[in-house]
């Protein structure tokens, strides 16, 4: 089943709002922010198998934008029921066969819509055990994905956490001067899955080793898309830092070795404690986060247990 198949028809199966035994009262929802966090929200309430009012859309949107992070609890979905509930928020992000990301098949060039986030033999096997360093999806594209779903189905029993970073947080945090400097700043970051392809090098944070920062003098390996350093929410119209915390940028018209030594600064500064969140993961926990204006990262956990999740991606717009 090609994935477009598999998306009309979770739309063509999903319950309708007016069955009334398949229909969410939106009365049974809340939301409550996460106390004392950086980031995050809570939806108690929510079965994210039934037909949901415009009213309850409208507000998860709007609680998205305000806290960034959803988290949505107890969850049992399959594949079909996963992707109706996802479509009601956006499309799915399918980049361009010139731009390969996590998981993307060799017989399409795209991924699939739903994607096993797994270090289990047969399911996925895309991201391994080792710790994710700190990063934004698909930033390499020229339309990164707006934001991304993450439904936890096995767990380990140590480690595997997922932490997510507040990039409005700490674009606000830095000083007049330095907001200022880098407003107008134009970014590249190179894509670090054709850098694995090339090099086939793999080190323990699954993206391949490549250089922090890219001096005039290297090779380019990829397409360069410049975005802007620092990102307008397209919702709220906040600032953000967007910059991960790992793989290959440049700077565009600026000075290598300025650039690097700013890029670095930018990159200690976002990993401040203060902007963190770290999710304790559940089976049955649905994690919806706005890709635009955060990172997030995962822990390490021992190679002989397994960890199953599944991704699905919504596409997003052109940064500015």
């Amino acid at each position: 089943m090609t994935s477009l198949t598999q998306l009309s028809q979770a739309i063509h199966d999903a319950p309708r709002w007016h069955q009334a035994e398949q229909f969410q009262n939106p009365e049974e929802i809340s939301i409550i922010p996460l106390q004392g966090e950086a980031l995050g929200a809570v939806v108690f309430g929510l079965d994210a198998r039934k037909a949901q009012a415009g009213e309850t859309i409208y507000r998860l949107k709007q609680a998205l934008a305000e806290h960034l992070i959803l988290i949505f609890k107890k969850q049992t979905l399959d594949d079909l029921q996963y992707l109706a509930f996802t479509s009601y928020f956006g499309s799915i992000f399918h980049p361009s066969a010139d731009n390969p990301v996590l998981a993307t098949q060799s017989d399409t060039g795209t991924p699939p819509d739903v994607i096993p986030v797994s270090n289990a033999v047969g399911q996925g096997d895309y991201t391994g055990h080792g710790e994710l360093s700190p990063h934004a999806d698909h930033q390499w594209t020229p339309q990164p994905s707006f934001g991304s779903l993450l439904y936890a189905i096995e767990l380990p029993e140590d480690g595997g956490q997922t932490s997510w970073f507040n990039t409005i947080q700490a674009y606000e945090a830095l000083d007049r001067d330095t907001q200022k400097h880098i407003d107008e700043l134009q970014l590249i970051t190179y894509n670090p899955f054709v850098r694995r392809q090339q090099l086939q090098d793999h080190d323990s944070n699954g993206y391949g080793t490549s250089p922090l920062y890219r001096f005039k003098d290297q090779p380019i390996i990829g397409h360069a898309y410049p975005h802007p350093l620092v990102r307008t929410h397209p919702e709220s119209g906040r600032k953000a830092l967007w910059l991960n915390t790992r793989s290959e940028v440049e700077l565009v018209n600026y000075d290598d070795q300025a650039g690097s030594e700013l890029i670095a600064s930018l990159r200690e500064h976002i990993l401040k404690p203060e902007f963190r969140y770290e999710h304790q993961w559940e089976i049955g926990d649905i994690v919806f986060w706005d890709n635009q204006v955060t990172l997030h990262s995962r822990r390490p956990f021992p190679s002989d247990q397994r960890r199953l999740l599944k991704r699905i991606s919504l596409a997003g717009s052109r940064p500015f």
